[in-house]
């Protein structure tokens, strides 16, 4: 794991990457939080646990696209100007990998459900599962799209 981590670090400049893993992490405890807090709040309320998790997912996605972005513009990638552009772009990309995670949570639910005797915590291990799922694909996409540089001198530098 640490080799292909080291492969996927060389696509970017160090500085970047410590800046994204911190960034990354933060949204990580931010977006499972939400999750989880959404989670808690709907399931006394929505009588499936599935639509109280996929509702639950639903609306955290549009917090936790907003919050990401600002982290990854204004610290990780530190792009001027193109404040809209970027924005609408990182929702493809987040889109993308949110709508991934839409679609698989009933599947990677009904999994877990066979392996776990507490049913309880399905919606939140199936959250933390598909949350770990998008972290390479996020960097890369953002790198490479929504926040792409014309030169490598505009990537930004550690203070």
């Amino acid at each position: 794991m640490i080799t292909h981590f080291r492969q996927l670090a060389r696509h970017a400049p160090p500085g970047q990457v410590v800046r994204f893993l911190i960034v990354g992490g933060w949204n990580t405890l931010f977006a499972y939080g939400l999750f989880a807090l959404l989670t808690y709040l709907l399931t006394p309320r929505i009588p499936s646990p599935y639509a109280a998790a996929m509702t639950a997912s639903a609306l955290g996605t549009v917090v936790c696209i907003t919050v990401s972005f600002l982290g990854h513009k204004l610290f990780v990638f530190r792009t001027k100007g193109n404040f809209f552009k970027e924005y609408l772009r990182s929702y493809v990309v987040y889109g993308t990998t949110s709508l991934a995670g839409f679609l698989l949570l009933p599947a990677v639910m009904a999994a877990l459900n066979l392996l776990l005797a507490s049913r309880a915590a399905v919606p939140y291990l199936a959250g933390a599962i598909l949350t770990a799922g998008t972290v390479a694909v996020s960097f890369f996409g953002h790198k490479r799209y929504t926040f792409a540089q014309t030169s490598p001198s505009d990537h930004g530098t550690l203070p």
